[in-house]
């Protein structure tokens, strides 16, 4: 069984991945928004042409990667036979008490696992309308007149982001110190911290906006910023299926 869960988990993080990259299209289809200056949510916002489109695939890539989340936790919750099986990989071979040896695991799993919950949540309470490209709606939003589902935006997007920077840096932590997925333990410090370097523009671009100080291509800073999280959860989906191989 936990071969199989392993498979599956591999499968739908790498689905979950692509998923996530939706927000790509903008390049060959016309949305009226700027990459460079706009969120990238706001592509999903309610009274965008596409908006249905990119929720969709929001709560595709959501729900995807809440599913090999838990299939990776349950994978390395399982308690192993008497003996080894050669087609289950060595993160996946515990016995009762490794979990608990294994830190870094049960704590990357449900970072993700949080990721992809609150991703497939932020995309049921989509805004209403662009803020960056519509005064109007900026305007509204700085009065309090916007519906709610701004502010539950908000919080719903801050904990994505927080559960993919936690599974990062847990994940790539732990395929280091016990020996586990190779591609990723290669490349996830670099991913780490490229994805820290982003957030940080991000965060600055965010900060600079609320202060009236422009937009600090608040856009790009955020596109970078998510594609590095689909980035290594592809790598992290290889791995976990090269592992199990």
């Amino acid at each position: 069984m936990p071969g199989k869960v392993t498979r599956a988990s591999a499968v739908l993080l790498f689905l979950g991945a692509l998923a996530y990259t939706a927000w790509v299209l903008e390049v060959v289809v016309r949305t009226g928004l700027d990459p460079v200056r706009t969120y990238v949510s706001e592509l999903a916002a309610a009274d965008q042409p596409l908006g249905g489109l990119f929720r969709a695939t929001d709560l595709a890539a959501g729900l995807l990667v809440l599913a090999g989340a838990v299939a990776g936790l349950l994978a390395t919750r399982a308690p192993a036979g008497p003996a080894p099986d050669p087609g289950v990989p060595r993160w996946a071979r515990t016995d009762t008490g490794a979990a608990a040896r294994r830190p870094w695991l049960l704590v990357g799993w449900s970072a993700l696992a949080l990721f992809g919950a609150a991703t497939a949540l932020d995309s049921r309470l989509p805004l209403s309308c662009a803020p960056t490209v519509d005064p109007e709606c900026a305007a509204r939003e700085t009065a309090g007149l916007v519906p709610a589902t701004h502010a539950a935006h908000a919080v719903s997007s801050g904990l994505a982001m927080t559960g993919a920077l936690v599974a990062m840096v847990a994940l790539t932590v732990a395929a280091r110190r016990y020996g586990l997925w190779r591609p990723l333990a290669r490349t996830g410090p670099a991913l780490v911290a490229l994805e820290l370097a982003a957030t940080a523009w991000t965060l600055a671009a965010v900060a600079a906006l609320e202060a009236g100080r422009g937009l600090w291509s608040l856009g790009a800073g955020q596109r970078l910023q998510v594609l590095l999280v689909a980035v290594w959860t592809g790598v992290l989906a290889v791995s976990v299926a090269r592992e199990r191989r």
